[in-house]
């Protein structure tokens, strides 16, 4: 608010002074009047005189005053990445960083992390149609992706075998559902309770 009040106060001074500059040119003006043109001009002269460090300078040192700096985000910390190597992609990194973002890297390195985790996705499905459909999309995402249409690094990953992954499935979930139903080991008993009573009892 203070700001606008200020930016208002000087526009209407420049507009007042104008005013005055176009009644002096035609002899119309008070003592008053020529006097406070005067003084303006005086003020604006000095505006130039001054240079545009000492402007800058002059206006720091007034944010500062008026506590505009303060609460700054990394106030009395050391700025992060200051002093490292150079990087042309330091932005886009921070980016991604700031913003959580995931799926931005090339076709290729997406695909051996999702090769990694292919096997607990497809334990996640409930039925074999699921299964294959899986299979199929990622088998299609790797042909894809060794035609280097976006380039990128090479593609090591390899499709899966649909009829032996689908095997495979199957004995992951027989032996979970046989897990579920074997039934816990019968807790041991504690030593003192072990041991023989004296009196052959």
């Amino acid at each position: 608010m203070d700001g606008e009040a200020a930016e208002s106060g000087a526009r209407r001074r420049l507009e007042r002074a104008a005013e005055l500059r176009a009644a002096r040119s035609s002899g119309k003006l008070t003592p008053e009047e020529a006097e406070w043109l005067a003084a303006e001009d005086e003020l604006q002269e000095k505006r130039r005189k001054i240079g545009s460090a000492a402007r800058a300078d002059y206006l720091v040192r007034d944010a500062m005053a008026q506590g505009k700096f303060d609460n700054l985000k990394y106030a009395g910390k050391p700025i992060p990445g200051l002093g490292e190597s150079y990087d042309p992609d330091w932005w886009i990194k921070g980016l991604i960083q700031r913003e959580q973002l995931s799926g931005l890297a090339p076709e290729a390195i997406l695909l051996r992390r999702d090769d990694a985790e292919l096997d607990a996705v497809l334990d996640g499905q409930p039925t074999e149609d699921r299964v294959r459909a899986v299979l199929e999309e990622f088998n299609a995402r790797v042909i894809n992706a060794r035609r280097q249409l976006q380039g990128g690094p090479p593609v090591v990953t390899k499709t899966r075998d649909i009829d032996g992954e689908l095997e495979r499935w199957h004995a992951r979930r027989a032996a979970a559902a046989a897990e579920r139903t074997t039934p816990p080991p019968e807790p041991r008993r504690p030593w003192w309770r072990r041991r023989p009573r004296e009196g052959g009892a």
